[in-house]
């Protein structure tokens, strides 16, 4: 290892991505354009649900249970007179559910009982939605019915969540995001390196020249490293102060997770890179192999625990499975070193897997 060649190629790979302007659309723009995406229009809270009330009688009972659904900030009420009308705007989208008040609510209520006071009809076409109008239906109901027969519960209940008070989904949506991101730029750019010297024809002329494998491959890694945890720290300063998705844990952790995180995607990118020797196959292999898999395998969005266990075990492989529980974990909680230690050390192994099968490959290619 020649530290003077090692320099020279650094600086060569430097000057390369200085003058590629999709460099920095990928590290730079679409890390932006994600956040704002999973920051502002991607939302799993349920809220402002779209609620038709089929009020058909004019009794101070019926009135008063209606009034109960309009006092939520949960749920955008709109009354209907007839049941046929709430049926049709159902149809139509327009509603998400709606609750029919018994005609007879007065002889009903003279029954002390308060079973089938409504009749609870939501859209099972969206089945969290479909599932939270019912409960929360049924919950207006009986704390009305419990109100009005001046009843008092035995014990009030008063719900803590923990690590994440306001329970707004963009408070692990983000550390996701950022997942997703360094995804992207460690596995889709490092899959164009040594495709692109192939491409161009410029592998010969390294090969004509007295630098090792070793040189090449850092040479042309370690950029992409350092741009890598830049854009990092550009998402996080992002998220922290114009998302306000607040960093309970510390920066040194999170540059040590982000760093070992940088080694299985770069070293998932070269291995492709090495084996397509083409920059359109190597860029599809990448979104295939590398975005894909962080998408749907990571527990951004899906639970691991609700997969089944063949997929379960295919997650193990996914790099970012470990990345999105350590920042979800910085972000919601603080430094969790227990947790992290195990996860650092999956993803170092993988890298070591992925370089060392790299290494092999690219070594054959240059005998060859």
């Amino acid at each position: 290892m020649n530290p003077v060649r090692l320099l020279a190629l650094i600086r060569k790979e430097t000057l390369q991505i200085l003058r590629d302007p999709s460099v920095f659309l990928v590290a730079g723009v679409l890390p932006v354009l994600l956040l704002l995406l999973f920051t502002y229009a991607v939302s799993l809270d349920i809220r402002h649900v779209r609620l038709g009330v089929v009020l058909q009688s004019d009794s101070s009972a019926a009135r008063s249970l209606a009034a109960a659904f309009y006092g939520t900030p949960y749920l955008e009420v709109t009354a209907y007179r007839t049941r046929r009308q709430a049926a049709q705007a159902l149809l139509a989208s327009q509603l998400r559910g709606y609750v029919v008040i018994a005609e007879d609510i007065d002889r009903r209520l003279q029954q002390r009982s308060p079973d089938a006071l409504v009749e609870i009809v939501s859209d099972g076409s969206q089945p969290n939605t479909a599932n939270f109008v019912a409960s929360y239906a049924t919950q207006i109901t009986a704390s009305w019915w419990a109100a009005i027969r001046g009843q008092r519960p035995p014990m009030v209940l008063q719900a803590r969540y923990w690590f994440n008070e306001p329970v707004e989904s963009r408070r692990f949506l983000v550390p996701g995001a950022l997942a997703i991101v360094m995804t992207i730029i460690g596995t889709l750019l490092s899959a164009l390196l040594v495709a692109r010297e192939w491409e161009r024809g410029t592998m010969e002329a390294l090969m004509a020249t007295p630098v090792s494998v070793a040189e090449i491959l850092l040479g042309k890694l370690i950029p992409y490293f350092l741009l890598a945890l830049l854009a990092m720290l550009i998402g996080v300063t992002l998220s922290i102060h114009v998302f306000k998705v607040p960093l309970q844990g510390s920066w040194g952790a999170l540059l040590l997770v982000t760093s070992v995180f940088l080694i299985p995607a770069l070293g998932q990118g070269l291995l492709i890179s090495v084996l397509s020797k083409n920059q359109f196959v190597a860029a599809q292999l990448a979104l295939l192999s590398g975005y894909l898999p962080a998408f749907m395998l990571s527990g951004f969005l899906f639970e691991i625990d609700s997969m089944p266990w063949p997929v379960r075990l295919l997650t193990h492989f996914v790099p970012a499975r470990y990345l999105v529980i350590c920042l979800q974990t910085l972000f919601l909680s603080g430094d969790l070193w227990s947790l992290f230690a195990p996860n650092i050390l999956a993803m170092a192994l993988l890298g070591l897997l992925f370089f060392a099968l790299a290494w092999r490959k690219m070594h054959k290619s240059l005998e060859d």
